[in-house]
């Protein structure tokens, strides 16, 4: 089975930094503009449930998780 996958949408991020601080090992923000950087976009088993917490919290949804089903197709997640 395939590793869960992030992505991330520069464009609807607006910079608040839950995600950097609920996944350090995962998610950064830019020094320039504070907007999220993917640091790992197949986050490591050990940073996976923060990973989703971070994706909960995220105020603006930019952040996307791709998630493998047992059937082989991909389902994703992201908080509206």
């Amino acid at each position: 089975m395939s590793a869960p996958r992030l992505s991330v949408d520069r464009e609807r991020c607006i910079g608040a930094g839950m995600c950097a601080m609920t996944a350090p090992d995962v998610f950064d923000q830019d020094p320039d503009d504070g907007l999220v950087l993917l640091l790992h976009a197949e986050p490591p088993a050990a940073h996976r449930a923060a990973t989703r917490m971070a994706v909960g919290v995220c105020p603006s949804g930019a952040i996307t998780l791709h998630e493998p089903e047992p059937d082989g197709a991909w389902y994703s997640s992201r908080k509206s």
